[in-house]
């Protein structure tokens, strides 16, 4: 028995909606990229959450991994004060803006868009002029500090640990100094990244600090992020 004939399409698609899955894309050339930047940016074309971030209109795929610990731990609404650390380009602050927060401030060392209503201040979060400014712009104390922040890498694997570490730490020291009770802190840090110590000191201050791996990270990255909740107080 012969197969009926197949139907054509009158026309190839050209693309698809957000949740649509197609042939694994190639970029038509390599000229000046090396093969780790040429296999980043085919992975980049072929994200699905990075596809679906386009559609939506967010600035990153990243705001599906707050999304996610938002909808698990509830860390943004109506009237809260948010600061975000390393925000750029800008798809943490932009999730929270949809969830209702107009109280929101962020900083990195690269130029952002503008978001309003959010504050953004292109500083090194490492200067010691720039954590006053951020209280200061923001109007008090946050309720929610998020730390999104990676530094330059090097190549050289204990430098850029260390340089991992020292901003995980800085992170975590400026929430424990500004937060409001009750409040919230997000970091992003890596498995075998010896995290170990500065949990501990979160767990001093904060009712629960868990490890979350949100399905938006990708498999085969070692981030997982460290959500503390329930600040204690100084």
């Amino acid at each position: 028995m012969t197969e009926p004939p197949r139907k054509r399409m009158v026309k190839p698609p050209t693309g698809g909606n957000e949740g649509g899955r197609g042939k694994p894309a190639r970029l038509k050339t390599a000229k000046q990229r090396t093969p780790a930047q040429q296999a980043w940016l085919e992975r980049q074309i072929n994200d699905p959450f990075a596809a679906k971030a386009r559609a939506l209109g967010y600035r990153s795929r990243a705001a599906f991994k707050i999304s996610e610990i938002d909808e698990r731990f509830r860390i943004f609404r109506p009237g809260v004060r948010v600061v975000d650390l390393g925000l750029a380009p800008g798809g943490w602050t932009q999730f929270a803006i949809q969830r209702g927060v107009t109280d929101i401030v962020g900083v990195d060392l690269l130029p952002v868009d503008p978001l309003p209503p959010a504050h953004i201040l292109q500083m090194d979060f490492t200067d010691p002029d720039c954590a006053p400014k951020l209280i200061e712009l923001l109007g008090g104390p946050p309720d929610v500090v998020l730390s999104d922040m990676a530094p330059n890498t090097v190549g050289h694997r204990q430098t850029d640990h260390l340089r991992i570490m020292g901003l995980i730490e800085a992170a975590a020291e400026f929430a424990i100094g500004v937060l409001k009770p009750g409040g919230v802190f997000v970091a992003k840090a890596f498995q075998g990244g010896e995290t170990g110590e500065v949990i501990g000191v979160l767990k001093q201050h904060f009712a629960e600090v868990r490890n979350v791996k949100p399905k938006a990270s990708r498999q085969d990255s070692s981030e997982v992020f460290i959500v503390a909740t329930g600040f204690k107080g100084r």
